[in-house]
């Protein structure tokens, strides 16, 4: 597995080490990157299986990116935690593209890697050239990032895989009655990692800090002003039928707003779904290769 893709070390713009993947098709194409940006605690494994499908695939094969932001996977911790956030992360992922002289991709966000996306369409839009957005919106569902915050406060560490398995099947399972059995081993294998003999968590638990002082009886902040700058950009919204951070009525806000917006809603998958299940790898290649075919 480890020769699909070439590990990436380049430096934050504050200096900070930080890693990805790149992943190459076999034969030198000129479609347009996908860069994979990941949730909360997330990594850059989460894309892996969709990473290989999207580079070697037959008639649209292309470049994938993936990331670790700081304090997740292989990337460097911060020291100061109050740098896990989405503008610094996004400056992050402007370094890292810059590093591999990519100028222009189509951004794949998950959760928190959808937000960041939105943060680039303000301060890099020229990095732009497509959208998809995996369970996530301009406005975050209050519930949904309160049950977010539950299930990572105090969260068990497992004694092995199979627990680590069991464990993530008791905390979504509910959610996600659509997963098999090896769903949820790939999927604890992208959330832990394990470090001689021990499987943790694969980020910096200072990271859960970040999340302290959210007054959950109060809206959250939203970024629907640089949704607006996305307007014109090919935009995907992947929707998990069980979530509870993307409401309904805020994906009917964005197709009001967005002038082509394309909805897929996943059955029996919560926040987030899992990319690599189902019709969704051939969804995704599909949207990319229409994006290629607009005029840069």
């Amino acid at each position: 597995m480890a020769d699909s893709f070439r590990e990436i070390h380049f430096a934050a713009p504050d200096g900070l080490s930080l890693y990805a993947r790149l992943y190459e098709p076999e034969i030198k194409t000129d479609n347009l990157p996908v860069a994979c940006l990941p949730g909360l605690t997330r990594n850059s494994r989460d894309f892996h299986e969709l990473a290989l499908f999207l580079s070697q695939h037959p008639q649209t094969r292309r470049r994938v990116i993936t990331f670790d932001y700081r304090g997740r996977g292989l990337s460097a911790y911060d020291p100061d935690w109050s740098h896990y956030n989405i503008g610094t992360e996004a400056g992050d992922i402007i370094a890292g593209l810059a590093h591999l002289q990519i100028s222009r991709a189509i951004f794949l966000g998950t959760s928190r890697g959808g937000l960041i996306t939105h943060i680039l369409a303000a301060f890099a839009p020229q990095l732009l050239a497509g959208v998809i957005l995996n369970d996530i919106g301009p406005e975050i569902a209050v519930e949904g990032l309160k049950q977010i915050a539950g299930y990572l406060d105090g969260a068990r560490q497992p004694g092995n895989w199979d627990d680590a398995a069991e464990l993530q099947l008791a905390v979504h399972g509910s959610a996600f009655p659509a997963l098999t059995n090896a769903d949820w081993h790939r999927f604890a294998h992208a959330i832990y990692r394990e470090d001689n003999g021990i499987i943790r968590s694969d980020y910096d638990s200072n990271l859960l800090k970040t999340m302290e002082g959210v007054d959950y009886s109060q809206k959250l902040p939203d970024l629907w002003a640089q949704f607006d700058l996305m307007k014109d950009l090919p935009l995907l919204v992947i929707r998990g039928e069980n979530t509870k951070l993307l409401a309904q009525e805020t994906v009917d806000e964005m197709a009001r707003r967005h002038n082509a917006l394309q909805l897929f809603n996943v059955a029996g998958q919560g926040h987030a779904p899992l990319l690599e299940t189902g019709r969704l790898p051939d969804l995704i290649a599909a949207f990319a290769s229409g994006v290629d075919l607009r005029p840069a």
